[in-house]
């Protein structure tokens, strides 16, 4: 099972309800925090919608 590592590097504050709503779908709510995700094309998708907001750091198989 493939995983990505995901931090979140930008704050939520004064952002569209639905960006805050796909961080805390990320199981993200702190600056700084990280999580290990699976790959998977639907958290991609949720990646790519808010790149200001998140950074993938690191791919593992």
């Amino acid at each position: 099972m493939a995983t990505i590592v995901v931090k979140q590097i930008g704050s939520p504050i004064r952002r569209p309800a639905k960006q805050r709503q796909t961080l805390i779908g990320l199981g993200l709510n702190k600056m700084h925090k990280t999580r290990e995700l699976e790959d998977t094309p639907s958290i991609r998708g949720m990646v790519r919608s808010i790149p200001h907001l998140v950074e993938i750091i690191e791919e593992r198989e």
